[in-house]
């Protein structure tokens, strides 16, 4: 799971808000709100936000799979592994 927490931090740090960020930035109050909820939003915004903060992604944003997303991948992988094997035979 995405989340953003590091991008919270990087703001106080870099002293600043979320207003600056939506008025004179033109990032958008809704990317604000997505990136509140740990929501998707786009490579586009967040290379925006690396150059507005002068930052580097991990500053932005960290990834750690939940045991819900692990699970569904680990099922997937069987399923590629099975399709293959069936082909061979």
């Amino acid at each position: 799971m995405i989340n953003y927490e590091p991008f919270w931090a990087t703001l106080k740090e870099k002293e600043i808000t979320k207003y600056q960020l939506i008025y004179h930035w033109g990032i958008s109050s809704n990317t604000l709100r997505r990136m509140k909820h740990n929501e998707a939003i786009s490579s586009t915004t967040l290379n925006e936000l690396c150059l507005i903060l002068d930052c580097n992604i991990s500053q932005i944003m960290h990834f750690n799979a939940t045991t819900e997303e692990l699970d569904h991948i680990e099922k997937k992988r069987m399923e590629i592994k099975s399709k293959a094997k069936n082909k061979k035979s």
